[in-house]
C-alpha cells in the first residue's frame, strides 16, 4: 500500500467519480482505476462499488476512508513542518445537529484565524451523518445531544465507531415558537396546550428512527407533525402556521432573528448536549478553540 494509492482513494471518495478524480489528480482514468483495483486486491476488500452513475463507497470502504484521511492529514502536517516552502491549507470541520449556537461559536472562532491559511467547513446535518462525518474524519468535531431515551443506542453507536461523547451542558426542554404565537406569552407550556398546533422536527432520512431525532419527546403522540430539512424553513413554518418545535432553550438571536422565543416546557425532561470526537485522536489547537467558544457562548446563554 502506498501513500499515492491512499490519495487516490480519498480523491475518488470526494468526487464520487473516477473521471473527475483522475482530472483532479492529473492522471488518466485507466491508471486511477488500476491503482485502486490493485489496492483492493492487496488489502482484500472492495472499497468502491462501480455503477453507471459513478462509484459508491462500500461499508468496508467507509471504514478504510476514515483511516486514509487520518494518514493524509498527518502527512500534510509533516510536509508543512519539514519541507521548506511547502504551504498547505490546514483543514477544520464541524458537523452538528441544527443548533444555531454551534454555528455562532463557529463564526466567532473563524474570525480569529487567517482564512488564507485554513479551509473551514461547518455542516448542519442529520444525526447519523454527524456521527459518520467524525468517524470518517470529514469533521474533527460533531455536536449532538443524548438523554435517557436515546443514550443506550447513541452510546453504542459511538463506541462501535471509536468515538467519545463529551458533555457541554445539561438543560431542560423548551418550546420554540414565534412571538406572535397564541402561546407565546405563557410562562410555561404543557404538552396538552400544544396539541392543536403543528409540531416541527428535522428530517433524518434513512435513519428516521425515534432514537436519531434531534428533538426531545420524539415518541409523543402529536396530532399534527411536519418534518423539515433546515432551520430557515422551520422558522418560516413557525410564522406561517403557528407551528412549534422542542429545543434546549439555547438560541441565537443574531442568527435566527428576534421574532422567536423559547418557553419552558411544563414537564421534567432533560437534554445533555455535547460534542463527539475520535477516541484515539487528540483535538487540534483550532478544535480546542472551537470548544472554548462553544462553552463561552453556552455559559452566557444559560446564566
Amino acid at each position: 500500500m502506498t501513500l499515492q494509492q491512499i490519495r487516490y482513494v480519498v480523491a475518488v471518495a470526494d468526487t464520487n467519480s473516477m473521471n473527475e478524480a483522475a482530472k483532479r489528480l492529473y492522471i488518466s482514468q485507466p491508471t486511477l482505476s488500476s491503482a485502486i483495483k490493485d489496492l483492493e486486491t492487496e488489502i482484500n476488500i472492495t472499497i468502491f462499488t462501480r455503477t453507471n452513475k459513478g462509484v459508491i463507497l462500500t461499508s468496508e470502504g467507509e471504514e478504510f476512508l476514515g483511516y486514509a484521511r487520518q494518514v493524509l492529514n498527518q502527512m500534510e502536517l509533516l510536509e508543512e513542518k519539514y519541507i521548506e516552502g511547502k504551504k498547505i491549507k490546514k483543514k477544520f470541520g464541524v458537523s452538528t445537529q441544527h443548533y444555531s449556537f454551534a454555528v455562532k461559536a463557529f463564526v466567532e472562532m473563524v474570525k480569529e484565524f487567517d482564512m488564507n491559511e485554513y479551509e473551514f467547513a461547518i455542516r448542519e446535518t442529520k444525526t447519523a451523518d454527524v456521527i459518520m462525518d467524525v468517524k470518517n474524519v470529514k469533521s474533527e468535531i460533531g455536536i449532538l445531544y443524548i438523554n435517557e431515551f436515546n443514550e443506550k443506542v447513541i452510546n453504542k453507536l459511538l463506541k462501535d465507531n471509536q468515538l467519545e461523547f463529551h458533555d457541554l451542558v445539561t438543560c431542560k426542554g423548551y418550546v420554540y415558537l414565534w412571538k406572535g404565537h397564541p402561546l407565546a406569552a405563557k410562562e410555561k407550556i404543557s404538552m396538552e396546550e400544544l396539541l392543536d398546533y403543528p409540531c416541527l422536527s428535522f428530517e433524518q432520512g434513512d435513519n428516521n428512527s425515534f432514537y436519531f431525532a434531534e428533538e426531545i419527546l420524539s415518541t409523543y403522540d402529536y396530532r399534527k407533525t411536519i418534518k423539515a430539512c433546515d432551520r430557515a424553513t422551520m422558522l418560516n413554518l413557525m410564522v406561517g402556521i403557528n407551528a412549534f418545535t422542542l429545543c434546549s432553550g439555547i438560541i441565537c438571536e443574531e442568527l435566527n432573528g428576534s421574532d422567536y422565543c423559547a418557553i419552558p416546557l411544563d414537564i421534567d425532561v432533560n437534554m445533555n448536549i455535547g460534542y463527539i470526537s475520535r477516541s484515539y485522536g487528540i483535538l487540534s489547537d483550532i478544535g480546542r478553540r472551537y470548544i472554548e467558544e462553544l462553552q463561552a457562548y453556552i455559559a452566557r446563554a444559560t446564566v
